[in-house]
């Protein structure tokens, strides 16, 4: 299961979360644990390098996108190499949407549209679109033009 995607600028405040199957009692040790995990690794990453950790049997796949860093947390199915793919798919939509890795602004300015991206990409704790066209066609709201 993808038990969260995390979005924060880069001081780590949080611009978008999504918790699925986590309890409420966790989160907040969730959030300040992928805060401070990427205060600590992520300084001097580069653009979509991916930095791996594990925590209490969970995976956690994490990386830089222009001054966002996006947090993938998953279990059982969830590996890194699955957390890899998921995340390459996110980065895929954020940079589609804002046209180039973001800003925080430029991020904020396409919260809505990020998070009907996120919302087609995972759904219920799982990867549910990955291809980029069906993505962008979903967000749109267009129905598709051929079965």
């Amino acid at each position: 299961m993808l038990l969260a995607v995390l979005i924060t600028n880069s001081e780590g405040n949080i611009l978008v979360e999504r918790f699925n199957g986590v309890p409420g009692e966790e989160r907040l040790h969730w959030r300040s644990f992928l805060v401070k995990l990427g205060a600590d690794n992520l300084k001097g990453v580069k653009n979509e390098e991916l930095c791996v950790a594990s925590h209490k049997s969970v995976y956690i796949v994490y990386t830089v996108l222009g001054h966002v860093s996006i947090y993938l947390v998953g279990k059982d199915e969830y590996d890194e190499l699955a957390l890899s793919e998921a995340i390459f798919v996110v980065t895929s939509a954020i940079k589609d949407v804002c046209g180039k890795p973001p800003t925080e602004r430029l991020f904020l300015d396409k919260y809505g549209r990020i998070c009907l991206c996120l919302d087609e990409i995972v759904w219920k704790g799982l990867l549910e679109n990955t291809d980029k066209d069906r993505i962008k066609r979903l967000v749109r709201l267009k129905p598709p033009t051929e079965f």
